[in-house]
């Protein structure tokens, strides 16, 4: 059984809400969570990636919602709690890449679109699990933001803006909440291995009319490290910020980008 993050004397199965945890980094994270004997609940907004997850773990709770759409946040929340008998932790994994291009040629739609994913869902998601922890008196919200939240990012101003956002998001809340015993940090990944990377470069080069070997090298150069991001290391961080180890760390904005030099 796993230790509950804000009692390293009890061991105890945590209840954990995670966005967008159907696949990607959010589906890791799950899989990191139960792998430590967790309770886990996760909505995604595709159906085909719900199906995915549900095939993998037909007994985890998985809905489907769209985390800017408010009646659907509530909703699933409410089943969410309901199933898990409350919530101890909540991980705000969704986001989107948004479009990238020059900020002259950008449409309104497509940046309220990736401000709205990112900021929007996280405001809803949050706003609807405090209740519960500050009347138990503790808890545990991870937001994610990126490398793109620390540094500027050309051609990707709706996604940098949206990053920057969540880390003054969390900063706030850590101050507000944290008198009722519930912690909040930031994640800050650096470019992470997968589907999305591949379409995030796939993107890039069409804009900048590099190929995508060469886009590849250039983000890869961006980190001391040399090299992308495992999901799996980024779930490590979440782990640690969930133990009693992380139990005094709270307002942070903690990157795991292999050292980030440039953007």
């Amino acid at each position: 059984m796993a230790t509950r993050h804000n009692d390293p004397g009890v061991k105890t199965m945590r209840k954990v809400i995670i966005t967008a945890g159907a696949g990607g980094i959010g589906k890791v994270l799950a899989e990191s969570f139960l792998g430590e004997g967790d309770s886990v609940a996760v909505c995604d907004a595709s159906p085909e990636t719900l199906t995915r997850f549900k095939a993998d773990h037909p007994d985890v709770p998985a809905y489907r919602a769209d985390v800017t759409d408010e009646p659907q946040v509530t909703a699933f929340m409410a089943q969410a709690q309901e199933t898990l008998g409350g919530v101890d932790i909540l991980v705000n994994t969704a986001g989107i890449a948004g479009p990238t291009g020059p900020l002259e040629e950008l449409s309104l739609v497509d940046w309220r679109a990736c401000l709205a994913v990112t900021l929007d869902g996280s405001f809803l998601c949050s706003r609807a699990v405090i209740p519960a922890m500050k009347a138990q008196g503790s808890g545990l919200i991870v937001n994610f933001s990126s490398t793109a939240g620390l540094f500027g990012f050309a051609r990707r101003s709706p996604y940098a803006t949206a990053k920057w956002g969540v880390i003054g998001l969390t900063k706030t809340m850590a101050s507000e909440l944290g008198p009722h015993g519930i912690r909040v940090n930031a994640i800050c990944p650096g470019s992470v291995e997968g589907e999305r990377m591949v379409r995030v470069i796939a993107a890039e080069a069409k804009a900048t009319g590099d190929s995508e070997e060469t886009v590849r090298a250039r983000y890869t150069k961006d980190s001391s490290l040399r090299r992308f991001i495992r999901p799996e290391e980024v779930a490590g961080m979440v782990l640690y910020l969930a133990s009693p180890l992380g139990s005094a760390v709270s307002g942070q904005a903690l990157a795991v980008d292999g050292n980030t030099e440039s953007k």
